[in-house]
């Protein structure tokens, strides 16, 4: 069914479809009726779902990852649809429009997308007030970024601002140094720029109470070198784990033709070319982490599967965004139904 409908959505250009979408989702929400039927259809419930991260339970491992609800406004809509947690942002202190337009493009052939929203958002403070006034108690994850125009010294400010405006309304905090869509962003991997940050930010959040779980999201492009800075930087700053990976500029595994790739331009690449990488630079800081370090999976996850793969390397939770996309709303339903079945057959 929904390959049908989805083939009718392919139509239109893909950012005006995201919000024509979301919009419809979020008038069946408020239709009680009807929000409990998609409940229904949607929400797979089982004790053995239930996962433990970073001293959270989440209901089932199978997240949404920020860039797609970059505002919080569907997280009330989105959690009928079975998630067992959703990321908002990446959000900023202050609103930006981002980058001009068009800016997200679908390669049906390769199952991916490429965009560069460039952290479009109407800023943390908007953001936060949306999230105090949500009805469904879903796990919030707030992914944070600096604004374009801040330069990378003064990079902190924004961070801490952000760290502070979500503080009360997010359960875990994400942050974003790896968008290749803001220029000179991923230069705050190099260890020394990013120990900084960690630390003050970590600092902040033990200082103001119960801290909360502090993750860095990272690129898939790194070096194995870098990586081993990822593992070293985790350990001395003290935060709580990694989210592997953003989207890639690379684009060696495409299938689409190299002159409709060019036409498309600058970009992070999403979906199944990431796949493969994704898992690698998993089970590589798994294994360099000696399994202490705990990891968000991102990158390619479309079936159960695929969630199966990142969780063997060595993640625990799984997100999805580019999978969302092109398997439908039942995305997270039909992970959760596969990851049962095979537990079951394990057990047998």
């Amino acid at each position: 069914m929904y390959n049908l409908v989805r083939k009718l959505l392919f139509g239109i250009e893909p950012e005006k479809v995201h919000y024509m979408v979301m919009g419809w989702l979020q008038r069946a929400y408020a239709f009680p009726p009807l929000r409990g039927m998609l409940r229904n259809l949607y929400t797979v419930k089982h004790s053995s779902l239930q996962t433990e991260f970073c001293g959270i339970r989440f209901p089932n491992p199978v997240g949404l990852a920020a860039g797609f609800d970059k505002d919080a406004r569907f997280t009330d809509p989105l959690a009928m649809l079975g998630f067992g947690f959703v990321e908002i942002g990446t959000v900023t202190p202050r609103p930006q429009p981002g980058n001009p337009q068009p800016r997200l493009f679908r390669l049906p052939d390769d199952q991916a997308l490429i965009n560069r929203m460039g952290f479009n958002n109407g800023g943390a403070s908007a953001a936060a007030q949306r999230l105090k006034h949500r009805r469904e108690a879903i796990i919030i994850g707030g992914n944070i970024g600096k604004n374009k125009d801040t330069p990378n010294e003064n990079a902190l400010s924004d961070y801490e601002a952000c760290l502070k405006e979500l503080y009360d309304v997010s359960d875990y905090f994400v942050v974003n140094v790896s968008s290749p869509n803001t220029p000179g962003l991923r230069e705050l991997q190099d260890k020394e720029p990013l120990m900084r940050l960690l630390h003050r930010l970590q600092e902040l959040n033990v200082a103001w109470g119960s801290p909360k779980p502090l993750l860095l999201k990272i690129a898939p492009d790194l070096t194995n070198e870098q990586l081993d800075d990822i593992v070293a930087i985790v350990r001395e700053t003290g935060i709580s784990g990694i989210v592997a990976t953003n989207t890639t500029i690379d684009r060696s595994r495409l299938t689409t033709p190299q002159t409709v790739v060019e036409a498309i331009g600058a970009g992070g690449l999403s979906g199944r070319p990431v796949r493969d990488r994704a898992t690698e630079v998993i089970r590589y800081l798994h294994q360099k982490g000696a399994g202490k370090i705990p990891i968000m999976a991102v990158g390619g996850i479309f079936t159960a599967e695929d969630a199966r793969e990142k969780l063997n390397a060595g993640a625990t939770l799984v997100q999805v965004y580019t999978g969302f996309v092109y398997e439908g709303p039942g995305i997270v339903r039909n992970i959760c139904k596969g990851l049962l079945k095979k537990r079951n057959e394990q057990k047998q």
